[in-house]
């Protein structure tokens, strides 16, 4: 048996990974390790211990003690999911994205040094490219220009990530994905944030001019491709990870709005969040040409999937979006506020 250490496994895409493993991987077992921050939700991995092959550890990753407790046994490999996510939130204080994008990256990094590793995979984002222009799309020799303190965070633990493979000869690589779409997924994210108003016939926020352009993946090929990259992926390497459906927002709003067979009355308006980047598009060729990944899902029928997932679990969000989620959200998109979720 493969263990493997899962960090971030109860946020939205770790939760996914680790379930496409379990299914697609009968040989391996998961140690799913998440500090149950507000994104992370224990109840994602409900179940699984009935695998036999699913261990969850309760521990945040900049706590040094218990990430070597996590490596005792040591893992075949590591792939880290945590991290603080949202945009927003970071613009509003990026003191905690600091604290563990960066700190907590380093400290698993000092860990897996000392261990035998065959891979160690950090999970980044296309935010760290910053903003394209209306043509092109990013590779992985486009220069890092994070324009958000999220961003910011997220490339200075890409950067600890290439340098503990240089200095230390550690088996570790980068991906970086663009936004990813599916079950399980936060509702202060854009679809599931928007999908679940509509279902309450609430107003969805909406930034600017809504033609900020974002491309789109099924959290599915995005496990997929981590796990291929897990598996063959060079140490060292950079992989992007995309599915080559860029949308406007507006555009997407309307998508979901005729998903629910809502009226766009209930779009509002808001202002545009500071610094807020234009497009993203990523070329994801090397990752097919050199390790045979491919995107399966198209993005109409994902997307109409994902809605369906979520009208069918509503015990799962409404339970979300309470009590401090619910403080936050007015915060931040009430009465005086000044951004909603992209």
């Amino acid at each position: 048996m493969k263990r493997l250490l899962v960090t971030g496994a109860a946020g939205f895409i770790g939760t996914n990974f680790v379930r496409r493993v379990l299914d697609v991987r009968p040989d391996w077992t998961i140690v799913a390790y998440d500090a149950l921050t507000y994104a992370g939700n224990l109840a994602n991995l409900a179940g699984l211990e009935a695998t036999g092959r699913f261990e969850f550890i309760h521990a945040d990753i900049c706590d040094a003690d218990a990430v070597a407790a996590a490596f005792d046994p040591r893992p075949w490999a590591v792939i880290n999911f945590a991290a603080e996510s949202h945009v927003d939130r970071s613009i509003v204080g990026a003191a905690e994205f600091v604290r563990t994008n960066v700190l907590g990256t380093q400290v698993l990094l000092d860990r897996a040094r000392r261990s035998d590793l065959h891979r160690f995979v950090q999970v980044s984002t296309d935010e760290v490219y910053g903003s394209l222009g209306q043509e092109g799309r990013f590779t992985e020799h486009s220069p890092l220009a994070p324009n958000s303190p999220y961003s910011a965070s997220k490339a200075a633990a890409d950067l600890l990530v290439r340098a503990y493979h240089v200095t230390h000869g550690l088996s570790a690589l980068v991906t970086r994905c663009s936004n990813n779409y599916g079950p399980y997924q936060f509702p202060e994210k854009v679809i599931p944030l928007f999908v679940t108003n509509l279902l309450e016939d609430q107003p969805v926020p909406l930034y600017g001019d809504g033609l900020n352009i974002r491309d789109w993946i099924h959290v599915q090929d995005h496990c997929d491709a981590l796990l291929r990259v897990l598996e063959a992926g060079v140490p060292g390497e950079v992989y992007n990870i995309g599915a080559d459906n860029e949308l406007t927002n507006r555009a997407l709003t309307y998508a979901i709005l005729h998903a629910l067979g809502k009226d766009e009355s209930l779009i509002r308006p808001v202002k545009d969040r500071p610094a807020h980047d234009r497009r993203y598009a990523i070329d994801s060729g090397k990752l097919r040409r050199e390790l045979g990944w491919q995107p399966r899902v198209d993005f109409a029928a994902g997307l109409g999937d994902t809605v369906r997932w979520y009208i069918e679990h509503e015990p799962w969000w409404r339970a979300i979006k309470s009590g401090e989620y619910r403080q936050y959200y007015e915060r931040q998109y009430g009465a005086g506020g000044v951004n909603a979720p992209v």
